[in-house]
């Protein structure tokens, strides 16, 4: 379908940028069936208006004008309940969890099993394991950042450089065969301290992040031991990611 109407265009255009935080002009071009020049200009007038800052390629949610998370966590809910069951079946007895404060993780904590020593800065993610006496539970405080309802900055970054997790595992805005993406510089450094303390990595992340993009990549795919997503996933970037040595878990799948 194309919009060649610009105020409608300009509607979903920010639509798509409040579903995922980023936008690229050329995919946003192809989906909507108009040049890239009329996106551009299209993101301009969204910068001018206060509803979008312009970055290479595309432009990104003003500073503090991320989706809320709630917004988030209702966004593909039954997926995520699905890879939350599956990435918890990973999860070995004794093991210590790094886990960040995307909503996909934050299902994951709501089914843990027992035995695990969880390390987390996820507001969502600590309520979660506070009351349950099989689980040992380390918070990471630091600055608290309401978009991700998490802590984080140097003081995070600083405790997990004193850490080692067997298990981080991580959220993403979009997945790719060359490595894992989100849109905020302040999520991206946490993620990336997590990952660093962890021995091995694992991502989940919906169909839908498959096909998405996001301009900060925090890990290379080659430090992704397994992604956990399902079957909405597009095939051809599920055997990208296969081939680049990743274990690709489908929810809901038998192993």
């Amino acid at each position: 379908m194309r919009y060649t109407d610009a105020p409608r265009r300009r509607e979903e255009l920010l639509k798509r940028l409040r579903a995922s935080g980023y936008i690229s002009a050329s995919h946003a071009a192809a989906d909507l069936g108009v040049s890239e020049m009329t996106i551009r200009r299209d993101l301009h007038q969204l910068a001018d208006d206060g509803l979008a800052v312009r970055v290479t390629g595309g432009a990104r949610l003003p500073d503090g004008a991320g989706v809320p998370f709630e917004q988030r966590t209702d966004h593909s809910a039954a997926q995520k309940r699905s890879i939350a069951n599956a990435a918890a079946s990973l999860l070995d007895p004794g093991a210590t969890v790094a886990m960040d404060s995307g909503t996909t993780v934050a299902r994951l904590a709501d089914v843990l099993p027992p035995d695990l020593t969880v390390v987390t800065h996820s507001v969502p993610v600590i309520a979660s394991c506070a009351d349950r006496t099989d689980l040992r539970l380390i918070g990471l405080g630091g600055i608290f950042h309401p978009v991700t309802r998490s802590f984080g900055g140097p003081a995070v970054r600083t405790a997990l450089r004193n850490i080692v997790v067997d298990v981080a595992v991580l959220s993403a805005t979009a997945v790719g065969s060359d490595g894992v993406y989100c849109s905020d510089p302040y999520d991206a450094e946490t993620k990336q301290a997590i990952a660093g303390a962890a021995r091995s990595v694992i991502v989940t992340a919906d169909g839908s992040k498959l096909r998405a993009r996001a301009p900060i990549r925090f890990a290379g795919i080659e430090s992704v031991a397994v992604l956990v997503t399902d079957d909405s996933a597009p095939a051809v970037t599920v055997s990208a990611v296969r081939t680049a040595g990743v274990r690709v878990v489908l929810a809901g799948e038998p192993r």
